[in-house]
């Protein structure tokens, strides 16, 4: 109910052309499947699902996840640092979802998915963001945004000394996450640096 009511809240704060994606995966399926449909109904526009823990083949999930998305947009979340194994790139294209959010950092990998995979791709490692805007990638998903906005805007431009200014940026937000990123966010804009993580 938390979810929903900031989804609702954040929906009506901001104007109607800025998407709202509203991470959901969770441990299971059907824990995941529930999450996307609330976050959908609540005013999410898109779902973003990281991939199940311990699981090498995930179909089966985004499966479920899609039929609770309903045919609303859903996004694969593909980030082994969090909840490994992952998504196997061959994979990519049995998946029942319409973008990808890739966070492993790995330039070969997010080269490998633009050939096999159709739907939007998008990374969510800054240390990769002038890569990925050469290659005409939809875009980025990153936390560093919240802090370093500018920059991040500019590596995926194109400007190679935007790029090296982040990884020092990258560096401290990376450091002890997430509360190295709270940090850097309270320390810019002045708000709490408490982490919250909450259900």
């Amino acid at each position: 109910m938390e979810r929903s009511a900031l989804i609702s809240a954040v929906r009506a704060a901001i104007p109607g052309d800025v998407p709202v994606i509203a991470g959901t995966g969770a441990a299971t399926g059907p824990q995941t499947a529930e999450l996307t449909e609330r976050a959908l109904d609540a005013g999410a526009d898109a779902a973003l699902a990281l991939s199940p823990p311990g699981v090498a083949d995930p179909r089966t999930y985004y499966d479920r996840v899609a039929k609770a998305a309903a045919g609303r947009p859903l996004l694969a979340y593909h980030f082994p640092f969090a909840s490994g194994p992952g998504i196997p790139v061959d994979l990519l294209p049995d998946l029942p979802v319409s973008g990808l959010k890739d966070s492993s950092g790995d330039a070969d990998r997010l080269l490998d998915e633009i050939g096999v995979f159709p739907g939007v791709l998008y990374t969510g490692s800054a240390t990769l963001l002038s890569m990925w805007g050469a290659v005409g990638a939809e875009g980025a998903l990153l936390a560093l945004a919240n802090a370093a906005p500018e920059p991040c805007i500019a590596a995926f431009a194109g400007d190679g000394a935007a790029q090296v200014e982040l990884a020092a940026v990258h560096r401290a937000a990376a450091a002890d996450f997430p509360a190295g990123i709270e940090r850097l966010v309270a320390e810019r804009f002045g708000v709490s640096s408490v982490t919250r993580v909450g259900s």
